[in-house]
Order: C-alpha cells, then structure tokens, then sequence
C-alpha cells in the first residue's frame, strides 16, 4: 500500500506507516464507501489525537493519515485510497477549517488536494467533516479499536 501511494509525490505517503496507529484493527468506515481503514499520527499529532475527543483543536502541523482496502465477494482484498488531512495556518482555507484534504488513488494518482491540483475534488471532505466543527473537523474511529 504505502509504495503505491507514493508514487503520488506527496510528501508524507510513503511515510504514514512510520507513524503511530491509532486503531487496533482496521475498521469498516462508512464515511470512507464502507472500505476498512487504519488511523494514524504523526508526531505533531500524536498527543492531541491521543485525546480523540477530548483533543480540542490539532495543532498546525499535525497529519492524519488513513490507509483502506475492500474486501470483494469472492474474498479478495483490494488496496483502497489513502486519505489524508493536515492542519494548515489561520487563514489557510477557512472553509475547511484550515485542513488540507489529499485524496489519493492505489495506484498513486492525486485525486485532489485542498488548495491545490483538483481542489473541487476533495471538497466533499471537507463538507462532511465540517459537521464536526465541536471537535475540530474530525470523526474519531469506533471505541473498540482505539489504542490508548
């Protein structure tokens, strides 16, 4: 997955597996077509992300990456996209909340990011996490898998 992804050149996808997890197990992500993802942190995330929702707000810097793949009828798994977001400066793009959304596809291909290449392609991202304003744009994953 991770060699896949970065053939993206986007800086941190090669790197995201270095970086602690924050699930047990991946999990099925309605929010993500129903795929089954992993969590995880890099350093500047770690402490606050660790919280979940009691975190308050990520400090800028901090990466979040999420990793997925399918499980077909007939039992294959199939590596998913990668999703990631970075928490950017005031004023970066206010209407998602300062993050920058990255999409990108199992073959490596960049879907879009948040101010930059196919922008109008990751706004969905950023239209539903917006929801979770109270926590700073993001869903925390299933009690069950988190690591504490």
């Amino acid at each position: 997955m991770k060699n896949s992804y970065a053939k993206s050149g986007v800086k941190d996808a090669g790197y995201y597996m270095d970086w602690k997890i924050f699930s047990t197990a991946p999990y099925a992500s309605g929010t993500h077509g129903g795929r089954h993802v992993s969590n995880y942190g890099n350093a500047v995330a770690e402490e606050a992300y660790a919280l979940y929702e009691e975190g308050g707000k990520m400090p800028v810097g901090s990466v979040l990456a999420k990793d997925s793949f399918a499980v077909q009828t007939d039992g294959r798994a199939v590596v998913g996209p990668l999703f990631m977001m970075e928490k950017m400066a005031a004023g970066f793009n206010e209407a998602s909340g300062n993050w920058k959304y990255t999409l990108i596809l199992p073959n490596g291909q960049t879907v879009g990011t948040t101010n930059g290449q196919g922008s109008g392609a990751v706004k969905f991202c950023y239209e539903c996490h917006m929801a979770a304003e109270d926590t700073d744009s993001l869903f925390f994953l299933p009690e069950e898998v988190r690591i504490n």
